[in-house]
């Protein structure tokens, strides 16, 4: 007597319960464009291109002070003035500050945002040690942005609101300038060293990944790009430190 076996039960297919989408959920992007990686570089990149474009102006008029003093109060002097009668004191220069302050802030939160989704997407470190070139960007965009701003609060103490300056408010632009790097306050021109050094590096590297993030340094353009984008910090550095060294050796008086 053979025996037969129904296998049908354990062959049958797996029936999904009614109302039950056999499709499984995608999970919704929450954020849109901006909460996305490619979002947050796009908005260091132009931030960045803001802050780039107010440093070529800031050095363009600190290089006036060795046209004369005149000439650099003048400068000063039509920052406060622009569109006057049109508009009141100081409109275009509180227009500057704001969308500079406002590109500072998102920077700095494009910034913070990449660097701890990187961390989450990579739980785990590498194995292998990072490159030194890999290494040094890292510690240079990370400390070199907290400097750079604790060196930023410092100089509007120092020449914009005369806190700390030895001339105090009262005195002519020129004047807080020529009194804030002289001989006796070395360690101030030291300082300012440091943070313009630092904000050179920092300003060739963020040219150069922004150049990456916009598509740009690619094929031929690679070494072309790479160069204007340490040329670029290269004369914002030179210009911007020419003023207080010369003020601290005495070639301005």
């Amino acid at each position: 007597m053979t025996a037969t076996i129904e296998r049908g039960s354990a062959t049958a297919p797996v029936t999904s319960p009614k109302g039950a989408s056999s499709k499984r959920p995608t999970p919704k992007k929450s954020g849109g464009f901006l909460g996305s990686s490619n979002g947050k570089k796009v908005v260091m990149a132009v931030t960045g291109a803001v802050m780039v474009l107010f440093l070529i102006g800031h050095m363009v008029g600190n290089l006036k002070i060795f046209i004369g003093r005149d000439s650099f109060n003048e400068y000063a002097h039509a920052l406060r003035t622009l569109l006057e009668p049109l508009a009141p004191y100081r409109t275009l220069l509180t227009i500057v500050e704001v969308v500079l302050g406002v590109s500072v802030v998102l920077h700095i939160w494009a910034a913070i945002s990449l660097s701890r989704r990187a961390r989450k997407a990579r739980p785990v470190k590498y194995v292998a040690k990072k490159s030194q070139a890999g290494g040094y960007a890292t510690h240079i965009m990370r400390y070199g942005g907290v400097t750079i701003l604790l060196f930023v609060i410092w100089h509007l103490l120092d020449l914009t609101f005369g806190v700390v300056n030895p001339k105090g408010f009262d005195a002519s632009p020129a004047d807080r300038m020529v009194a804030g790097f002289d001989a006796s306050r070395w360690w101030v021109t030291l300082i300012y060293v440091i943070a313009v050094v630092m904000v050179g590096l920092h300003l060739r590297h963020g040219v150069w990944s922004a150049f990456q993030t916009l598509g740009l340094a690619n094929g031929a353009r690679y070494k072309a790009l790479k160069g204007t984008a340490a040329l670029l910090s290269a004369v914002l550095v030179i210009g911007f430190l020419a003023p207080p060294l010369a003020i601290t050796f005495g070639v301005i008086k």
